[in-house]
């Protein structure tokens, strides 16, 4: 399993990513690793991102399979894109019990224009609490680069 960097760290504007973004105090901080055909996310639950008693809000949940998706189409896609479709489906609650739980991300199918994900979330249990299907509008590679920052497919495998 190699850790992915982020690149997007090394913008000189003010990167502050709700998902993934270390310097944002609010947001998820989520960091990622490839595992072959799979990017894999290990992240603990907060209770300010609480819904109902000590349960991760749905639309944290929603957040985090749209996040991982998208380190999916950088990695594997190799562009960038956009969400056209999130399909959530909640199984079980994910609870706040202070373990780490696991976020899942592969691709199902894409070509030129779309990508669709496979995702999940499980608990520290490796018991899925919810699943969804993201479909991605993909960009093309010059307008990935010259229109929206992406850095490049080797620079999430760069320790620098």
């Amino acid at each position: 399993m190699i850790k992915l960097s982020n690149p997007f760290l090394l913008k000189k504007d003010n990167y502050d990513c709700f998902g993934c973004s270390p310097k944002n105090a609010h947001g998820l901080r989520m960091e990622f690793w490839d595992d072959g055909d799979s990017i894999i996310s290990f992240w603990k639950p907060s209770k300010h991102l609480e819904g109902y008693l000590n349960v991760v809000h749905g639309g944290i949940q929603a957040t985090m399979h749209d996040e991982i998706a998208s380190w999916v189409v950088y990695t594997k896609c190799k562009v960038s894109g956009v969400t056209s479709n999130l399909e959530v489906k909640y199984k079980q609650p994910l609870l706040i019990d202070d373990r780490e739980i696991v976020i899942k991300g592969e691709i199902l199918d894409h070509n030129r224009r779309f990508a669709t994900i496979k995702t999940s979330i499980s608990n520290a249990d490796e018991v899925v609490c919810s699943t969804a299907i993201v479909k991605y509008f993909l960009f093309s590679e010059t307008d990935s680069v010259e229109k929206y920052q992406y850095p490049g497919f080797e620079a999430f495998y760069s320790n620098d």
